[in-house]
């Protein structure tokens, strides 16, 4: 049998973004990197394949309540690669709020650092505060940020193809370095960027860096059938997760590629003690830190529903929602797979943020480290993902949990790499090395 993949997310306090309110937990513990290093090299030893952190551009609302995404994840992630040698980082970039020539620059730069443990999360940012930040007056909408994606990573991926592979000679004898015929610019003129490249660095031991999304709306689904290596996704239901496998899968060879050029990690939040009894004696703790009437708010809006139409505990049936996921709900995979999980049965809006681990749509999972490990394998073995990202409930306590007690059980079954099993991040997720387009510009100019 063939094994899934592995991704540790590094949100801190955890996925229960009020875990920080628990006796043992340290609300600082976000900006510190030493917390950081310590579940790096836990990752690690547990033969992780790479490890996770999101971003948006601004402080959120949430402030008030518990820590925001906090420090810079590609600082962060490039720390970490370089006190470990095998682990792969993801770091979270938005097309929005970047340009394209910078990104890919620091990305290859990544990749060559960390010898092809390189990726990058590309988000368009739902966060309309990101705005003022980037000097916009408003924050664009989503179909103007999607167009502007496909543009972006086109240009992106042009750019780390630019330099052929024999591009550097070094001939000492004569003197010549590279070959500037064989470095090419992409002279790029679009709807949002003007680009003429090339990058001043060759491509990385990945050729390029893996590129990860995550998106359910049409456009960031038509993105990830496109450009996207490894698409992070969310799912209630395993019905609703096979069909996502599916789909993207479909869109990869619509976009003239193979469906194994883009493998599906699942997001699942996972709480886990010695005994399914203790364990769910921590899922009540930390129900209790949750601020269930302004989630309930929250949640409402994201459904498309009045906000103050339904109470915590009223029963919201699929009849109740709207026609279609409203514009502004920060995830129309959220919206999607909440409408499939209500499609089985009505549900309080206290159960659906329970079950989503505070709101986050990612589905939780509790219990003791060989029920967690066999959901996963029910989930994988039944087509619903290529592997998981796994989300900490409580980083302090659940991230450390899982690799050193439910990764021993996976790989005793088979489903998990007991030692790296390729020195690249690529490698490791079965994906293909690129291959760079023959239809080039000119070199640079001698």
């Amino acid at each position: 049998m063939s094994g899934f993949h592995l991704a540790l997310s590094l949100m801190t306090p955890g996925h229960f973004r009020h875990a920080w309110r628990l006796p043992h937990a340290d609300p600082l513990a976000y900006l510190d990197i030493g917390h950081f290093q310590r579940l790096a090299r836990i990752a690690e030893e547990a033969k992780i394949d790479a490890v996770f952190l999101g971003d948006a551009p601004a402080l959120g609302g949430e402030i008030e309540e518990a820590p925001g995404t906090g420090l810079d994840p590609l600082v962060l992630l490039g720390n970490l690669a370089a006190i470990t040698t095998h682990l792969g980082v993801i770091a979270t970039s938005s097309t929005t709020y970047n340009s394209p020539y910078n990104l890919a620059r620091r990305f290859q730069t990544l990749d060559h650092v960390t010898r092809g443990r390189a990726a990058v999360n590309v988000v368009t940012t739902g966060t309309p505060a990101a705005a003022a930040n980037f000097g916009l007056a408003e924050h664009p909408g989503k179909e103007t940020r999607y167009r502007r994606a496909q543009e972006f990573l086109d240009v992106v991926t042009r750019l780390w193809d630019g330099w052929e592979p024999d591009a550097i000679v070094a001939d000492k004898q004569s003197g010549r370095y590279a070959d500037p015929s064989r470095i090419h610019r992409i002279d790029h003129v679009g709807e949002f960027f003007s680009v003429a490249g090339p990058l001043p660095v060759g491509p990385g031991p990945q050729g390029r860096p893996v590129v990860v999304q995550a998106g359910g709306s049409e456009g960031g689904l038509a993105l990830a059938g496109r450009f996207a290596d490894v698409v992070f996704t969310v799912a209630q239901t395993r019905a609703r997760a096979v069909a996502f496998r599916d789909d993207i899968r479909r869109r990869a060879v619509a976009a003239g590629r193979h469906p194994d050029d883009v493998k599906v990690s699942l997001g699942v939040v996972v709480l886990i003690a010695a005994t399914e009894e203790e364990a769910r004696r921590r899922e009540r703790e930390l129900y209790a830190t949750l601020p269930i009437e302004r989630l309930t708010r929250v949640l409402l809006r994201n459904l498309g529903l009045p906000e103050d139409g339904f109470g915590p505990d009223d029963p919201i049936g699929v009849g109740d929602l709207p026609g279609s996921i409203p514009g502004d709900a920060f995830s129309a995979g959220f919206g999607t797979s909440t409408r499939a999980l209500l499609a089985e049965g009505p549900r309080t809006p206290r159960e659906l943020v329970q079950r989503s681990a505070g709101g986050s749509g990612h589905r939780l999972l509790v219990g003791s480290a060989e029920q967690v490990a066999d959901d996963l394998q029910a989930w994988f073995e039944a087509g619903a993902a290529d592997g998981f990202t796994v989300m900490p409930a409580d980083t302090a306590v659940d991230l450390e949990s899982f690799a050193r007690l439910v990764v021993p059980i996976l790989q005793e079954r088979g489903l998990f790499q007991r030692e790296y099993s390729h020195p690249t991040l690529r490698g490791r997720l079965g994906l293909r090395f690129p291959v760079r387009p023959r239809a080039v510009t000119d070199g640079v100019p001698a």
